[in-house]
């Protein structure tokens, strides 16, 4: 109980003492004690992860005023400038790091993605184009091609020599891969592949560099050979003449046009006319065709090579993952940069007006953002170590894949949609200012809100993590007898009764005697809240997996149909699965920080997540009987208890960050509002001392009506 009372007493000392780990709390201080003080440089390193020196040569890049993006350039001026903006990537070494050490590479698959990611500072069309060209075009031929292919063509991928585009989607068929309908038929008479698009769903669509710059692809296709389709393959296709920039025989296309955001990308459609391309062209670490068509593959189940195919190009949701938490940093940086400057409305004094951010809704909106930022971050170096780790080839086995898979899944549509809203809130946080181009807010928004439907659709990837959550319950039952299954189910009905029927909400209310004191306690405990957390994920997994016990002894479309009916729980219940990963990784980053002050702001900070998790989906815990209503009520209470001892240490939270005004690139994070809010002050105290000051008319004496004289008569 004291460690629990001791979190709860706010002021801490900074005297040196052991660290405790991250599930004890800090020692109560006496009364007047310092604030906790946040250890802004050592914080930072932490943040900045592994590969910290590479983040910080690729931020140095990025404040490069030649790789910023101009704003109110034409789509075809932003295209032109960002492919230039390539070379001067190439030319800093900023491209090679993820390529073997044959070709000029450095193997270093992390720190490739970790420097990518901030490219988003420069400007997101950048970041994609880099992507588009060395993490998907270069990237399949290294990974889903042999050495041959790798001397063939990765030194002109890596040096620009040969722009490319990575040919998957199409119109119809845009997450559903394994249905794409391009094929790549063998013709063992002149040892070709002959690709064609059947019909016009069936184009390639939304292809980056395809309208202009591209002069090859790597083109998803059904493989199929001796009257056999052995499923989608990667197939390298020239796309035009080198010279000409016009597209050769077969190849045809169009330009996507304006879009939303990321313009200084060229996005077009490509479709093929019966191409012939030579058998080698085919990428075939994972299959292959001899000369006379004979298929092989080191993978005999067609699905497992399908997914480990796809796999290897998992770099792509991991980079938009770190990119998403990068553009939500700047975002808060300079939102809560101006809220400690920009004053609004004297509430508190006649003569003061109160700056921004200590109001109470303007920490609500900004201080919970930014938990969640710090929780994403933590959750995303953990994803990026995982793929190095598989990468690398330090932990490569199936089993390492698909976690990788899964945790790239859970992680890229929380990321990139909080991203989205942190970008919004802070714009409406500044007012009209954040509206303006200038202080970027609206520019970003619009580049990353294609983040969420690309390199996966996010409600697409939430249903896939779903499926592995609900393969991974069936497991612990796929052996078992039916006695220890019985007792199961008895074992969860006896839980649904005790949690539904109030006695858990009532034994809750009983042990904190009716006290609001108690009950927060409870809540905010480490323990308390990964058990309620953790116990939403296991309820709402457990539950659709008994409703769709048996699906798979059902006809198809009536297995298809009781999917369907329990999707929306299943995708629920990955995303809280995934906000799960993210405590956990804010809670284990927690234990690392050696510092007594900065782990005590952090864990107020931690806890603010958390706290804000349940508050969000507080009607679960009431209607599932996890929390009383005395516990409920206290949530949001502590909340509000949080954000004021949060709020002296905000700009050394954003400063942590690391992001300079050459980064921010936001006039309304330069000082300049303090400047004008100072002047504005100095200028009503200098009028109020020389005694000229009007008077306000409300501060005068009341007055005495006049007496009305009796009318005459």
């Amino acid at each position: 109980m004291t460690e629990l009372a001791d979190r709860a007493a706010g002021p801490t000392r900074t005297t040196a003492a052991p660290a405790p780990s991250a599930a004890q709390a800090p020692s109560a201080a006496p009364a007047g004690a310092v604030q906790p003080a946040v250890d802004v440089a050592a914080l930072g390193e932490q943040l900045l992860g592994r590969w910290a020196e590479i983040r910080r040569h690729a931020r140095a890049l990025a404040a490069r005023p030649e790789l910023h993006k101009i704003e109110g350039l034409t789509h075809t001026e932003h295209r032109t400038r960002t492919f230039g903006q390539l070379k001067v990537l190439v030319e800093n070494d900023a491209v090679h790091r993820a390529f073997p050490a044959s070709v000029g590479g450095s193997d270093d698959h992390g720190g490739n993605v970790a420097g990518f990611q901030e490219l988003v500072i420069a400007d997101p069309s950048l970041q994609i184009k880099a992507g588009v060209q060395w993490g998907l075009f270069g990237s399949a031929v290294n990974h889903l091609g042999t050495e041959e292919h790798h001397t063939r063509w990765l030194p002109g991928i890596m040096s620009l020599d040969i722009p490319g585009c990575f040919a998957m989607t199409e119109t119809g068929h845009g997450s559903d891969v394994g249905s794409i309908a391009t094929t790549a038929t063998y013709d063992p008479a002149t040892g070709e592949f002959v690709v064609h698009t059947p019909y016009r769903a069936a184009w390639k669509d939304y292809i980056g560099n395809a309208a202009a710059d591209g002069l090859a692809a790597v083109v998803f296709a059904q493989l199929v050979t001796r009257g056999v389709n052995h499923g989608v393959h990667a197939f390298y296709l020239d796309l035009r003449d080198p010279e000409t920039r016009e597209f050769l025989p077969g190849v045809g296309g169009e330009d996507d046009g304006v879009k939303g955001g990321l313009n200084g990308i060229d996005n077009g459609r490509l479709h093929f006319t019966n191409v012939r391309i030579p058998r080698t062209n085919l990428l075939n670490r994972y299959g292959n065709v001899a000369a006379d068509g004979t298929y092989s593959s080191p993978i005999d189940s067609p699905g497992r090579r399908f997914f480990t195919m796809l796999g290897t190009l998992v770099q792509g949701r991991v980079s938009l993952d770190g990119a998403a938490v990068t553009a939500s940093k700047l975002a808060l940086k300079t939102a809560i940069q101006y809220a400690t400057e920009r004053r609004q409305f004297s509430a508190s004094s006649r003569t003061e007006e109160e700056v921004l951010l200590d109001y109470q809704r303007h920490q609500r909106r900004l201080f919970t953002r930014l938990a969640t930022t710090y929780a994403a971050s933590f959750a995303s170096e953990q994803l990026l170590q995982k793929f190095d780790d598989v990468f690398s080839g330090r932990h490569d086995t199936d089993a390492d894949r698909q976690d990788l898979e899964t945790l790239a899944a859970a992680l890229k549509p929380l990321s990139t949609w909080h991203a989205l809203d942190t970008l919004q809130e802070c714009r409406e946080a500044c007012g009209g200012a954040g509206f303006l181009i200038e202080n970027r807010f609206a520019s970003l928004r619009a580049d990353l809100d294609v983040y969420a439907t690309f390199e996966g659709d996010n409600t697409v990837l939430l249903q896939l993590v779903a499926k592995r959550l609900l393969a991974d319950y069936a497991k612990e039952f796929r052996n078992v007898n039916f006695g220890v299954l019985a007792r199961y189910v008895v074992g969860q009905a006896t839980g649904a009764a005790i949690h539904r029927t109030g006695l858990r909400g009532v034994a809750q209310f009983v042990a904190d005697s009716g006290l609001a004191q108690k009950a927060a306690l409870a809540i905010r405990d480490e323990a308390s809240q990964r058990a309620l957390l953790t116990d939403r994920v296991q309820t709402m997994v457990a539950e659709a997996g008994s409703a769709l016990r048996g699906a798979g002894r059902l006809p198809q479309d009536k297995g298809a149909a009781l999917f369907n009916s329990h999707q929306n729980e299943l995708i629920e219940a990955a995303q809280a699965h995934a906000e799960l990963l993210q405590w956990e990784a804010f809670t284990e980053a927690l234990g690392k920080v050696a510092d007594p002050g900065t782990r005590v702001v952090l864990t107020w900070l931690r806890d603010l997540f958390g706290l804000s998790l349940i508050e969000k989906n507080l009607s679960w815990y009431l209607m599932n009987g996890r929390l009383s209503m005395q516990r409920g009520r206290t949530v949001g209470r502590y909340i509000n208890r949080l954000l004021a001892k949060i709020r002296p240490h905000a700009l050394d939270l954003v400063d942590a960050f690391g992001y300079g005004p050459e980064h921010l690139r936001a006039e309304i994070a330069t000082g300049a509002e303090k400047a004008r809010q100072d002047e504005a002050r100095d200028y009503v105290r200098t009028r109020r001392a020389s005694g000229q000051a009007p008077v306000d008319e409300k501060n005068l004496p009341a007055r005495t009506a006049p007496e009305q004289k009796a009318p005459r008569g």
